[in-house]
């Protein structure tokens, strides 16, 4: 089988280098893929927001199976071209990615559905937004209503930032169309936990858990990102939560989204928040995480080409998952000024040395080949993973891989799976 990867980040990296280890796969194809990903496979010149040019490659090339990574590609409808055309693929249609498109139709379907989360307000206006930051208490969370890189989202101490994220984002613009609407919600107190689960229609089978690093600096201090590192398993989860998470959001979930005849069939990714009480739906994502994916899928033992085939066919109930009882910690290198402006084109040294060390697996994300070497592509460039007995020894092992690695302006944060992330 041909296999086509679409995106170029690190969780694309990781997908083909999973995908790749399948005896169904004959070869892999990643559009446009990264320095890493033409290591695995074949690098194609076709951007993710070119869906037609995609669509193009894939009927030419006889491709049997599709991955799509990139949530912005989902949402314009990839999915659907691509079934139009009888190709196989994996992840939502365009309907059913609304989920995560759209902050504002997530937030009123679990309304509907009684699924727990954050009380909100939406705003289209923003005056009423500002009036409304005058009396909401404090601290708040301000969310974008569309797509924004994972960067829509801010968390306002006090009425002033609340001000100024409310009129960067409605009235500057930042995020475009994605803040033409937002939400202002409580600003829960807790720990977060990323869950990831297979969704074909009102079934689904749960992969792995994982607790991501949001925040730019240690202390989970300074501007959302993507996403500065990541442990799996999450140390915060148990068999409570996860039949919690089955009866309160899961099954709720599915059954709304059938009847509003939105039909899931793909990866579903919730953030939770862990509060005294209760599970707490923060968002909805509706792909594989980025970078949680760097830190599961080294701990899948089961082919992910089989998983995958199983959810597009409706198969659930046939396939067994299996993860390696080691945890893993996925620690991101970025450029420096991420996630505001920062500079490319930096030469990274050490790549080779670090990934000969034991149990380490280094998935490149914002890297490209110039002249021989390899150097940097974008915000987050590398994210070194590592699996230990423990979190302390998968801790230990990725930052000595970390200690190997150079490129001008290098920063990480060096607290990545200490107690607390977010609490």
């Amino acid at each position: 089988m041909k296999i086509l990867v679409v995106g170029s980040g690190g969780r694309e990296h990781a997908l083909a280098w999973k995908l790749a280890e399948s005896p169904e796969v004959d070869r892999i194809f990643c559009a446009p893929g990264n320095a890493g990903t033409e290591e695995i496979g074949e690098n194609v010149s076709i951007r993710a927001s070119e869906l037609s040019e995609l669509v193009r490659f894939a009927k030419e090339n006889r491709i049997g199976l599709t991955v799509i990574g990139p949530d912005d590609a989902l949402a314009a409808g990839i999915v659907d071209l691509f079934e139009a055309e009888g190709l196989r693929v994996f992840g939502p249609n365009q309907k059913a990615a609304q989920l995560e498109a759209s902050k504002i139709f997530a937030k009123e379907l679990m309304s509907a559905e009684k699924i727990p989360t954050a009380e909100a307000r939406t705003f289209s206006s923003s005056k009423e937004a500002l009036d409304y930051c005058g009396e909401v208490t404090l601290p708040v969370v301000i969310k974008a209503d569309g797509l924004a890189l994972g960067k829509g989202v801010i968390i306002a101490p006090d009425r002033e930032n609340a001000r100024q994220a409310v009129q960067a984002m409605m009235e500057e613009h930042v995020f475009g169309e994605a803040g033409r609407r937002i939400i202002i919600e409580e600003c829960l107190r807790g720990s977060e936990c990323s869950v990831h689960a297979l969704v074909s229609g009102e079934s689904f089978r749960m992969l792995a858990t994982a607790r991501d690093h949001k925040r730019a600096l240690d202390g989970d201090e300074g501007p959302n990102t993507g996403g500065m590192g990541a442990v799996s398993p999450a140390d915060n989860w148990n068999t409570e939560r996860e039949r919690e998470f089955a009866d309160s959001i899961m099954q709720p979930l599915l059954h709304g989204l059938t009847r509003n005849g939105r039909m899931f069939r793909g990866l579903l990714f919730p953030g939770l928040m862990i509060t005294n009480k209760r599970l707490r739906v923060l968002e909805f994502n509706c792909r594989f995480g980025d970078p949680e994916t760097q830190a599961i899928l080294p701990r899948l033992k089961s082919d992910l080409v089989s998983l995958l085939m199983a959810t597009i066919e409706g198969r659930l109930e046939d396939i067994t998952i299996e993860f390696d009882s080691r945890t893993a910690v996925t620690v991101i290198l970025a450029s420096a000024g991420y996630p505001g402006k920062y500079g490319t084109g930096r030469r990274i040294d050490g790549l080779e040395d670090a990934a000969r060390l034991p149990e380490v697996r280094i998935f490149q994300a914002g890297t490209k080949r110039q002249g021989g070497k390899i150097v940097t592509s974008g915000g987050r460039v590398l994210a070194i993973t590592a699996l230990g007995k423990s979190v302390t020894e998968a801790r230990e092992r990725a930052y000595d891989a970390i200690r190997q690695i150079h490129f001008e302006g290098c920063h990480f944060r060096r607290d990545i799976a200490l107690r607390p992330a977010h609490a």
